[in-house]
């Protein structure tokens, strides 16, 4: 899919069919968890800097969701299985 009249169209669909092809592991807000409980546990479980974590967790809170981590089914589950081991919600879609 090769536009010579216009790469920013060309790396704009490479990008899409990047993005589209893999998985996003989404955490939810609910009415239980800290701040800081969910900060550490994206610290901990997905490798998160803390001001990621820390954003992500702004964003869960204003937004009621926020993509935390993408890549392949297999690198995404044990994630998503350790951060409702901790009590969250979270969950991986396509």
């Amino acid at each position: 899919m090769l536009n010579k009249n216009n790469p920013q169209e060309e790396t704009a669909t490479l990008v899409e069919e990047t993005l589209s092809s893999g998985y996003c592991l989404l955490l939810y807000n609910d009415d239980v968890n800290t701040f800081d409980h969910v900060i550490n546990s994206l610290v901990d479980i997905c490798n998160h800097q803390l001001l990621q974590a820390e954003q992500c967790a702004l964003l869960v809170h204003y937004a009621g969701k926020c993509v935390v981590k993408n890549g392949s089914y297999d690198s995404l589950e044990p994630m998503c299985t350790a951060l409702l081991e901790r009590g969250l919600s979270a969950k991986i879609e396509n």
